[in-house]
């Protein structure tokens, strides 16, 4: 088993390794690693039903779809990641127990009552350190988690906090539950490095066939490669959801505005608003503008950018509209 201690906090090329480690490395791998800034959504999930927009656009939050199904978690420098791909039979690949229980040993071992719990959790006094998601091809498992060891709370309920009016969707959702840092818990405390490092050591000492690994260029570009034409993309991150419906009513200084779309594969395909606002032009002709163009702010602004809000919406302008369509 090749063992790899990733270095790049990019989550764009992070979850790209992911990919490229279970469909181009034939060897099994254990890889440990960590994101900078990011919100990584389950594949089946509604990328924008998950997040709270307003927030991860404020403090920068990277929004990155994975290949694995399940719910969405939030990275941060304080989190840690491991990663295991293995080629075994069907019968034997997807067991969320087996691929937690070196990490649920690591913590045990240093006086943290870490135990797995549920249908793919590592729990501490009943909340929650660790989510964990099982991705499934042919004889081949790509199992990843997170651990949650020194992250930001606030980042982590406030980026996913969001409205569940604002959404109608037949996509999995995520289920909130109580979290805590792992470092809350050590008798002893260390650094996030020092328990990367214990991972890492606990791991080979229970695999005779660990082989340090480090990515070569060739392996690098590769995986660029990848980064670039998939996972930085808003069709990967965002048109691959669901088809949704989507409503937000806002307040403004011209009144009230509510606004209603039908989204099918990140394209909008049908708006209508409503609201006690006044207007001197049709709104129909904003309402049209703005169909058949991606569920993304720029290119909505794009397209609002050429009218004089004002005239369609009395006292509005073009903030406002983005406001209520996110």
């Amino acid at each position: 088993m090749l063992c790899i201690y990733h270095h790049s906090t990019d989550p764009y090329f992070n979850i790209a390794t992911d990919e490229y480690i279970f469909k181009h490395i034939k060897e099994d791998c254990f890889m440990l690693w960590r994101n900078d800034n990011a919100i990584i959504v389950g594949k089946h999930q509604n990328t924008l039903a998950e997040i709270n927009f307003e927030y991860v656009k404020q403090h920068h939050i990277h929004v990155v779809r994975r290949l694995s199904g399940g719910g969405a978690v939030y990275h941060d420098l304080g989190n840690l990641n491991f990663s295991f791909t293995k080629t075994g039979t069907d019968s034997t690949l997807m067991d969320f127990e087996k691929y937690t229980r070196p990490i649920v040993e690591v913590l045990q071992s240093l006086g943290v009552d870490a135990r797995f719990e549920g249908r793919n959790d590592i729990m501490i006094d009943g909340r929650k350190i660790s989510g964990n998601a099982e991705h499934i091809f042919k004889n081949k498992i790509l199992h990843h988690g997170t651990l949650l060891f020194s992250s930001e709370m606030k980042n982590v309920s406030e980026a996913l906090r969001i409205n569940p009016l604002k959404y109608r969707d037949k996509a999995v959702k995520s289920i909130p539950k109580r979290v805590t840092n792992i470092a809350d818990h050590l008798p002893v405390p260390l650094t996030i490095e020092a328990f990367t490092q214990k991972i890492m050591e606990h791991v080979i000492s229970t695999n005779a066939d660990c082989v340090p690994y480090a990515f070569t260029e060739a392996d690098i570009s590769a995986i660029t490669k990848i980064r670039e034409e998939k996972y930085a993309t808003d069709e990967w991150n965002y048109g691959l959801s669901p088809a949704y419906s989507f409503r937000k009513e806002i307040k403004t200084a011209g009144g009230m505005l509510e606004m209603n779309l039908d989204v099918e594969k990140g394209i909008i395909r049908k708006v209508k608003v409503f609201g006690d606002f006044f207007n001197e032009k049709d709104i129909s002709e904003i309402e049209q503008a703005l169909e058949n163009q991606r569920h993304n702010e720029a290119a909505l602004r794009a397209v609002l950018s050429n009218y004089n809000i004002d005239a369609y919406f009395k006292g509005m302008v073009a903030d406002d509209l983005i406001a209520a369509l996110f």
